[in-house]
């Protein structure tokens, strides 16, 4: 398994776990990253178009109040299920 994988599985895991959401410091911390590299991840996680890509649609992030917040999605919890078979 490649570092990059085992970052994402950790990622995914770490959002499954908390259906709430998670604030992105906290995943930061969680996960050892800094800001600019998680919020790449959550770019190509995430749901919208970037240059012209569609985003998986794993990931949603969600304003609550100052903080924000990242989420799976349904498509997100289905593609870890399906990682974990």
């Amino acid at each position: 398994m490649s570092a990059d994988t085992a970052l994402l599985e950790a990622l995914l895991h770490a959002l499954a776990d908390a259906p709430d959401g998670v604030s992105l410091p906290r995943l930061c911390k969680r996960l050892g990253l800094r800001m600019s590299v998680l919020l790449r991840m959550l770019a190509y996680l995430g749901e919208d178009t970037i240059g012209g890509t569609q985003g998986l649609g794993w990931v949603r992030t969600v304003d609550d109040g100052a903080r924000t917040l990242a989420m799976l999605t349904d498509t997100g919890h289905q593609a870890l299920n399906q990682g974990d078979d």
